[in-house]
């Protein structure tokens, strides 16, 4: 899968149905036939991915030693809300009602593709976190990408 790009400013619906945008569905071909799984994210906030991806995670969580604590502990409050997602007739999905509450999620959102994932924000706390960037942006570029790290390009 190629890595998602966009940002989408959304409304849910008064049953908290999303309309995923024509920008967004055109890059999740196998979305109507496979659905999609909605999770929280590390902050308040949800993140949606394909199925295969979703497949991908989990696997990955499978690897882990569950005879410890700590491991059976993340998983569980990793995979915790995890709810599969169909589009509808007319390309919607429900999202369920306790992840909302969970991110605090009104009527309007803000989906942030993130490489294999699509993060959704309550728009306030969205433009709320963007608000919050650092004010050198150059340097965490360079404690997070540079040190010995080769970019090619």
């Amino acid at each position: 899968m190629s890595h998602l790009i966009g940002e989408f400013d959304c409304k849910l619906d008064a049953k908290g149905r999303l309309m995923v945008p024509s920008g967004l569905k055109k890059q999740l071909p196998a979305a109507d036939a496979e659905g999609l799984v909605i999770n929280r994210g590390f902050e308040k906030h949800l993140v949606i991915y394909s199925k295969a991806e979703w497949d991908k995670v989990t696997a990955e969580l499978a690897q882990l030693n569950q005879y410890e604590e700590k491991n059976r502990k993340f998983i569980r409050y990793f995979t915790r809300g995890a709810t599969e997602l169909s589009l509808d007739a007319s390309g919607r999905v429900l999202l369920p009602k306790s992840l909302l509450e969970y991110a605090d999620i009104g009527a309007e959102v803000v989906l942030s593709c993130q490489f294999n994932k699509i993060e959704v924000w309550a728009k306030d706390a969205y433009d709320a976190q963007l608000d919050d960037e650092p004010e050198n942006f150059s340097s965490l570029a360079e404690e997070v990408m540079g040190k010995g790290r080769r970019i090619d390009g």
